[in-house]
């Protein structure tokens, strides 16, 4: 997980720490720092395992440059202890590069992984592209590689999914192959399920952020992906409390089978988020 000081902010002062648990459910006990710099700024991790190895895809930013510019990195190790490996190709994805409709891409984060079907390695991200001027909303974009260290390069079609055109978003893909399908769980940052049910927000009354259920989607191929379902409740749904913006989604695997959703949660006392145990989910 990435945890940041008291007194500092996430932009320039996160880092990507490692905690462990007799169980799923914890109490999680504080085990050491990954990484963590004086210049970069680590964030949003995501913690895969191809064959023998551990990947790691997160986040990256300069303490120094302007919110906007963010990357993404990736580290491999043979255990979950370490010692991980930076990728020689890092930032392995970089806030550059040109999308289909001729925008240029100026922001790549909140990176997660997988293994393909072909047994290609993709990486789906959150991209902004400056499509729309200084209107940024957020797209989720593909970059493949042959090899897990990379290079990775950019599918020549992002983004895969967007609703820049209608003024909405989404973000913080979780992607996962299951069953001979793709799946992508998301935070519908601003009523995108609302819109493509024929019964959008108005603009001014659009809370920012997963104040709402988030989505899941479902593709044959990983690239062409239909119309989401909801995939997540927010934390009044689940425990009766007050509404608080939840997000980065992640599964916790189990012998191949999905066993937890943990999400991150910005109530009362933000240290970590919460958990849900997945059962009886059978995809369609």
């Amino acid at each position: 997980m990435s945890a940041i000081p008291n007194d500092g902010n996430w932009t320039k002062d996160s880092k990507i720490v490692h905690y462990t648990a007799k169980s799923p459910e914890g109490p999680y006990t504080f085990v050491d720092i990954t990484f963590a710099s004086n210049t970069l700024t680590y964030h949003n991790p995501q913690i895969s395992q191809v064959n023998d190895t551990y990947v790691l895809v997160y986040l990256l930013k300069s303490r120094e440059t302007p919110n906007i510019n963010q990357e993404i990195g990736i580290a491999t190790s043979k255990s979950l202890d370490g010692p991980w490996k930076e990728s020689p190709y890092n930032p392995i994805i970089k806030a550059s590069g040109t999308q289909k409709d001729g925008a240029n891409i100026i922001h790549a984060s909140n990176p997660t992984f997988l293994k393909d079907k072909n047994g290609k390695f993709r990486i789906y991200y959150k991209s902004i592209s400056d499509a729309f001027g200084t209107n940024w909303n957020r797209e989720i974009s593909l970059a493949m590689s042959d090899n897990i260290e990379g290079p990775y390069e950019n599918y020549q079609e992002n983004p895969l999914i967007s609703y820049a055109d209608k003024g909405l978003d989404i973000e913080d893909c979780y992607a996962f192959y299951y069953k001979d399908s793709y799946y992508m769980i998301v935070e519908d940052r601003k009523g995108v399920k609302n819109m493509l049910e024929g019964n959008p927000i108005p603009a001014e009354d659009i809370e920012l952020g997963g104040n709402r259920p988030g989505l899941i989607y479902k593709s044959e191929d990983g690239i062409h992906w239909g119309k989401p379902e909801v995939g997540y409740k927010t934390n009044e749904q689940y425990f009766g409390d007050k509404l608080a913006r939840t997000e980065r989604p992640h599964i916790l695997w189990k012998n191949g089978e999905p066993e937890y959703l943990f999400l991150a949660c910005h109530d009362e006392d933000p240290s970590a988020g919460f958990f849900v145990k997945i059962e009886g989910w059978i995809p369609e």
